[in-house]
């Protein structure tokens, strides 16, 4: 497939010092020094090396680092993240050089280039799960078919919120010719929405790789005629006005500067108020614009602020028509995050119109 998109990829590590070296027989104290000191460690012999380090980088870390509130979870998580980093795996003609470890064709297709670097074993982690993903598809409950999400590209976990949708649209009565899919990801909500008969949809996302990916996905069928993409924030290139804007935002504020698969989790203080000032100009008079939320900065406590409810108290741009609300299912017993905080949670579709 043709395209201009370039893809995001783990950067390649080209060692020029020589690292610590860790395997079954290497002394744990030393080497959790040497990640403390900003080492590299380079894991060798077995593939389960690697993850036994990463284990036992878990136990260090819970003697060290308290991890109950929200607040300290992150802490010990970004921690975690800063010295699992550390830890490397080479690669070689697109292979791990490690013995018993997995096949990972993104080597290969995201690596044309160099078939000899290194990669922090968190990523290689990422790559290999993306794989099985890519390649074995999702189900999801509320498509008929598979969905084969690229690397990098955020794909849903949980389906209470698309399952909301889902009625929503069963239920929707107005006009199918043209509406928009802002942030598409995985392009989950497109394909809800031409599943339910519109004519034509606008997906946009920030990510190259979910673009890249949708298109390949797509290809020549069908889907690609109903389905347009642009790689870009928001509404990008079109400005076609709408019966329908739909939008799944981040739920969370982010505290720093995000990128990457964060920009799916945190949003920024100027992304609502640039998506409403963009839908304004594109929603047909009697349009409806859809977000899809969630209640889980609040009942975390990260804010008080409702970003959706600011725009409908502070502008005079759009009216609440409803709000559907939906308690999430519970977390899953094995989860290691605190499962309360899910007790209290709440998906939410709002549907606003002009005012």
């Amino acid at each position: 497939m043709s395209t201009d998109i370039k893809v995001n990829r783990p950067t390649p590590i080209d060692l020029t010092d020589r690292p610590a070296f860790y395997d079954a027989d290497s002394n744990l104290v030393t080497t959790m020094n040497n990640l403390e000191e900003g080492k590299v460690v380079l894991v060798r012999s077995f593939y389960s090396n690697g993850l036994n380090l990463l284990k036992e980088l878990h136990v260090h870390l819970k003697k060290k680092l308290p991890n109950k509130t929200y607040q300290e979870q992150q802490i010990y998580r970004d921690t975690y993240r800063k010295l699992s980093h550390l830890i490397l795996l080479e690669i070689v003609q697109h292979q791990l050089e490690v013995k018993k470890a997995p096949s990972i064709g993104w080597l290969e297709k995201l690596y044309p280039d160099t078939s000899e670097f290194h990669l922090p074993i968190p990523q290689v982690q990422g790559l290999n799960s993306s794989w099985q993903w890519y390649k074995k598809g999702i189900s999801i409950p509320v498509l008929r078919n598979k969905i084969h999400p690229y690397y990098g590209t955020y794909f849903p976990t949980r389906f209470d919120h698309l399952e909301v949708f889902d009625n929503y649209l069963e239920r929707y009565e107005g006009p199918k010719k043209a509406a928009y899919d802002i942030g598409t990801g995985s392009g989950v909500l497109a394909l809800q929405m031409t599943k339910y008969g519109f004519q034509k949809v606008s997906g946009t996302d920030v990510n190259p790789n979910a673009i890249f990916g949708l298109k390949e996905f797509m290809g020549e069928t069908k889907l690609s005629r109903k389905i347009e993409l642009d790689h870009a924030p928001l509404f990008g290139k079109f400005d076609t006005p709408a019966e329908l804007i739909v939008f799944n935002p981040p739920w969370l504020p982010a505290s720093q500067e995000v990128d990457g698969l964060d920009e799916a989790i945190y949003y920024t203080v100027d992304l609502f108020p640039a998506f409403f000032e963009g839908a304004k100009e594109r929603l047909l008079p009697d349009g409806k614009i859809v977000l899809l939320f969630s209640n889980i900065a609040q009942i975390t406590e990260v804010t008080k602020e409702h970003p959706i409810e600011k725009e409908l108290v502070e502008n005079d741009r759009f009216k609440l028509e409803r709000c559907f609300k939906k308690r999430v299912n519970s977390a899953s017993e094995k989860t290691k995050r605190d499962p309360h905080w899910r007790d209290m949670e709440e998906v939410e579709l709002w549907e606003l119109s002009h005012k």
